[in-house]
């Protein structure tokens, strides 16, 4: 099916015979004889007086390089039949906490010591590039929280701007209750039953000016699940080289995840190693997704070449008809002489 995009266009077709009308004429500023009866005698020579337009066919080249010029603007397009394009999906957040405390290397990555940032990046890269269907967003949080990248279609994106994160980017505490409060007011106006945050730190809030549960409680209150994951290695693992190994479970606020996944209808889940971690995005990536609306969509050709292409070449035929006038022979088109 034939169609223009923007049939509004030609409204501009009266723009030059407008702006002749309301222009002065031109003035060449050279010195010229004024002759009392030139009317008279370009009337007799059958010539145009002058400001009077020349006649419809001396007009007709130049109308028709104009309306050319304005159907490829219109934007000319041959729509194809409708293909219905499934949108089902969620609308999912992934809030990444970016403190300090995400560089202590005390994960494990194909045998290689690997910090706990690096870790989420590797494995939930790959969880957020195969969201097919889900618009996903990615919040990074450390003393303050920020949107990194809006909800969107473009996973791979998304999946790049995880990679690039690093940690200390958003100060060194964890805002935990601000990431949330962030997530719920870009999730809040998206439909109800699709409304996701995942949340991933290794460590208890002690920054920003909003309570987890107080974030938490908003969150249940838009109709928001959230999903919390503590990572760190377990008691009895070491956290750091040699002497200075910690036991690292303790600066995680376990009960404090739990109650926020609780309190929306969520779970909360413990990475411990990459093997862990890897589980729960399989667990994750078993949600339900809900159906939306389909969302019919046409493949469209564009047309706009054609019309300018005439207009092109019309145009070179009038600079040719100026430049060598009727009875003139362009010199390429000359035969030598013998």
């Amino acid at each position: 099916m034939f169609d223009l995009a923007w049939p509004w266009i030609f409204l501009l077709a009266p723009l030059p015979w407008v702006l002749r009308a309301l222009l002065p004429p031109a003035d060449s500023g050279e010195a010229a004889l004024q002759v009392g009866f030139l009317d008279e005698l370009q009337e007799l020579s059958g010539q145009q007086a002058g400001g009077a337009l020349p006649g419809w066919r001396q007009q007709l080249p130049f109308v028709l390089v104009w309306l050319c010029l304005l159907l490829a603007a219109a934007r000319p397009q041959w729509l194809g039949e409708r293909l219905p394009i499934p949108a089902s999906g969620r609308d999912l957040l992934v809030a990444v906490d970016v403190s300090g405390s995400m560089d202590y290397p005390d994960m494990q990555w194909q045998g290689q010591p690997i910090s706990r940032l690096g870790l989420v990046q590797q494995l939930f890269g790959e969880f957020i590039e195969q969201r097919q269907g889900d618009r996903v967003g990615l919040i990074l949080f450390g003393s303050q929280a920020y949107l990194q990248a809006p909800l969107t279609f473009d996973r791979r994106t998304v999946r790049t701007w995880l990679e690039e994160a690093q940690t200390g980017i958003a100060g060194p505490n964890t805002a935990i209750g601000d990431a949330i409060g962030l997530a719920v007011k870009r999730l809040r106006d998206q439909p109800a039953d699709s409304r996701v945050l995942i949340l991933i730190t290794d460590g208890a809030n002690n920054g920003g000016s909003l309570a987890p549960m107080t974030a938490a409680q908003l969150a249940a209150d838009n109709d928001i699940t959230l999903y919390t994951i503590g990572i760190g290695a377990l008691p009895g693992q070491t956290r750091g080289p040699g002497m200075f190994a910690l036991a690292p479970a303790l600066d995680l606020d376990e009960p404090g995840l739990l109650a926020m996944a609780e309190l929306t209808g969520g779970q909360y889940f413990r990475a411990h190693s990459s093997e862990a971690l890897r589980d729960i995005g399989h667990t994750l990536d078993r949600l339900q997704p809900v159906a939306r609306h389909a969302l019919p969509v046409r493949r469209t050709h564009e047309l706009y070449a054609w019309p300018l292409a005439l207009a092109l070449l019309l145009s070179l035929w009038l600079v040719v008809r100026v430049v060598y006038p009727q009875g003139m022979t362009p010199y390429w088109l000359r035969r030598p002489r013998s």
